[in-house]
């Protein structure tokens, strides 16, 4: 049993994106197999400030008085002001509770997790879930880019032990930060992500009720996250011309909102598709399964994806899938078995992908079958637990090596090169 203090910025009812997600699964998944969690974390009006829930300790820190908004020109302003209230309530966590490890998920909880690491003299853990470059194609254009790299440049250096949920990101990771130039050779360990294929399976009558609110004369076809330029939603609306002359009855659905949502708009009146194309914004965790169901093919076209959280859950739901071969993506679906791919940026490539979905329907059904048992078998929660607490064992076991090491070395100096850092 390992006793872990888990610092993350987002945890239900907080839940921007898939981190929060993650951190909650995660978070579970260890207290059921027998370890001892506690999450510090922001928190949400009407919540408690403490409560003991699904078995984990959830300290919430609350915002101090002067006011910093959450958006991205004050972004840094922001997580500065977060990381002073996350440090006092962590302290508070410690004070009550003893712990073996500390794990930090992402920059935004740097400062709190080297300052709680240091005071408690405890290894620590991070996980990155993906990089301020990557999220730009390589590139760090603005001061504010270049300062949040700083932070996972110093993150990734101060850590025992940084996980990711992929072998391209690893790839990534190692290079972006220079960790290949850590003594520790294995500081980089590969643990996927995990999902709860249960929670994803809709009802008869929810999938036709889905179908009857968004499919038309013809195929549906689907589309769920966050609409950020880099997850491509752009290349999905510039292939609607294509699938819709093959198939004239056809709709798209697009579950999910974002900065994005204007341009992709516009995109669709360009293209004369916005009678094809549906944004239907957020589906509640009951609505969003029953659609992506009714699918007859969900597209993941991510320009960058360090894992591909949407693709599992659409597996789990049943839907044949049409993915980006990209990152993460590239790992979790093998073509023509348990999903379709086409190279990212490439909206023809895309079309051709969801129209062989879309000409064999027997096909894409056992294509979706194989890709359910795949998720079932490799990514179920637990198990996903059992690595961490695996890699939780060996971290606390070496960390006097670790500490010998970081006696010796400094980290090295941050330098950021003109160009693509991942070219």
């Amino acid at each position: 049993m390992v006793r872990v203090l888990m610092l993350s910025w987002e945890y239900p009812p907080v839940v921007v994106g898939g981190l929060g997600r993650h951190v909650h699964a995660l978070a579970t998944s260890l207290a059921t197999i027998g370890h001892e969690v506690t999450v510090v974390t922001r928190h949400a009006p009407g919540s408690p400030l403490e409560e003991l829930r699904e078995g984990v300790r959830i300290v919430r820190a609350p915002q101090d008085p002067p006011l910093f908004t959450l958006s991205t020109p004050t972004l840094l302003a922001w997580t500065m002001a977060f990381n002073h209230t996350l440090t006092r309530a962590a302290l508070r966590a410690a004070e009550s509770n003893e712990f073996d490890i500390i794990h930090a998920h992402d920059w935004l909880v740097t400062h709190t997790a080297v300052t709680m690491a240091e005071h408690l003299d405890l290894p620590l853990v991070a996980t990155i879930h993906a990089t301020e470059a990557g999220r730009h194609q390589g590139w760090l254009p603005e001061d504010l880019n270049r300062s949040i790299h700083s932070v996972e440049f110093w993150l990734g250096h101060r850590a025992s032990k940084v996980l990711v949920c992929s072998s391209y990101m690893k790839w990534e990771v190692t290079r972006l930060l220079e960790l290949d130039k850590d003594r520790n050779k294995d500081k980089v360990e590969v643990i996927p992500n995990g999902v709860d294929s249960t929670v994803w399976k809709a009802t008869s009558y929810a999938i036709k009720r889905a179908k009857a609110r968004y499919a038309a004369r013809g195929p549906l076809v689907g589309f769920a996250g966050r609409l950020v330029y880099e997850k491509g939603v752009q290349d999905l609306v510039e292939a609607v011309p294509k699938l819709r002359a093959e198939h004239p009855g056809l709709k798209v659905v697009i579950a999910g909102d974002g900065p994005y949502r204007d341009e992709l708009q516009q995109a669709c009146r360009k293209h004369h598709v916005t009678d094809t194309v549906d944004f239907a914004g957020f589906l509640s965790e009951r609505e969003l399964p029953a659609m992506l169901a009714a699918t007859n093919a969900t597209v993941v076209p991510s320009l960058y994806e360090p894992f591909g959280m949407v693709a599992l859950e659409a597996a789990s739901a049943g839907a044949p899938l049409a993915v980006a071969s990209t990152g993460g993506l590239a790992e979790i679906v093998q073509p023509g078995v348990t999903g379709m791919t086409f190279p990212h940026s490439d909206p023809s490539a895309l079309a051709d992908a969801v129209l062989s979905l879309l000409a064999e329907p027997i096909r894409a059904k056992a294509i979706a079958k194989r890709a359910l048992a795949m998720v079932c078998e490799r990514y179920h929660w637990q198990g996903i637990a059992a690595q961490v607490g695996d890699a939780y064992d060996r971290t606390i076991r070496e960390e006097p090596d670790f500490r010998a090491a970081r006696l010796t070395e400094t980290t090295p100096p941050i330098v950021v090169p003109e160009g693509n850092l991942l070219h």
